[in-house]
């Protein structure tokens, strides 16, 4: 019989396969995203129906093959059962789960976009702060977590730390107010609230992301930042997030 092994994750999408399998994607810690095959899954009674839904978080038991794992058992510790009955929460974590498909890779140490994931889709339950502060937080810090991160604490022209005035996403970064003009018309002017802001979330421990809120302005400007940022670097189209934009 073929070794098992136990990884920790949550799972990003499931297919149906046939009549009675689910194909999943799971984001683990130890072996970053990895393809899984549920069996019987959608049979009624057996004991991979539950953990094999969205946001299931545990400790997945699996047997390798040459192109994807079999799941044997699933160790659910937390199905976040909180979004089932919330819709506006459900299409922001489902946004949360494409994104975080979006910069999974096989093989890979994703500990810390697991720990950012679930940390997000807690605060989702909690509902202590604005969904679309999570949303601009989550984006900002999964971009940081992949290196992709915009330069918020230094002129991206003359590398100079003060008087930061706007925004460029096509320079990648923040400008001073001698080099705001190399910024162009699409430049965005930042309060010195967004940008501390924006620095704190650039810097801080994933566990003390969500303990904040901010003023309408101070989001605004963030989220027109992370529009813009997002629409740079990222050469996909969301189906969520065009459902979360219509929301918001």
């Amino acid at each position: 019989m073929a070794d098992q092994i136990k990884v920790t994750g949550m799972v990003l999408s499931a297919m149906p396969v046939g009549e009675y399998d689910k194909r999943l994607v799971i984001l683990t810690k130890e072996r970053g995203k990895i393809h899984g095959f549920a069996r019987g899954a959608k049979r009624p009674g057996n004991s991979l129906m539950a953990p094999s839904q969205l946001f299931v978080f545990g400790e997945f038991m699996l047997i390798e093959g040459r192109n994807a794992y079999t799941v044997v058992s699933v160790k659910v510790q937390n199905y976040f059962e909180e979004l089932r009955s919330d819709v506006d929460a459900t299409c922001y974590g489902c946004y949360f789960l494409e994104f975080a498909d979006y910069y999974g890779r096989e093989n890979a140490d994703d500990l810390e976009m697991l720990k950012l994931l679930y940390q997000t889709i807690r605060a989702l339950c909690k509902k202590t702060i604005p969904f679309p502060l999570i949303r601009c937080i989550y984006e900002l810090k999964l971009m940081v977590v992949n290196g992709e991160y915009p330069e918020c604490f230094e002129c991206v022209n003359c590398h100079s730390a003060d008087d930061l005035q706007v925004f460029s996403a096509q320079r990648r970064g923040m400008l001073c107010g001698s080099c705001r003009k190399q910024g162009g018309m699409n430049a965005i002017p930042v309060s010195p609230a967004a940008l501390y802001t924006i620095q704190y979330i650039i810097s801080a421990p994933i566990e003390k992301l969500y303990t904040f809120r901010v003023s309408e302005e101070v989001l605004d400007t963030i989220r027109n930042i992370m529009y813009r940022y997002r629409s740079t670097c990222i050469d996909r189209k969301f189906k969520s997030l065009e459902v979360l934009m219509l929301m918001e």
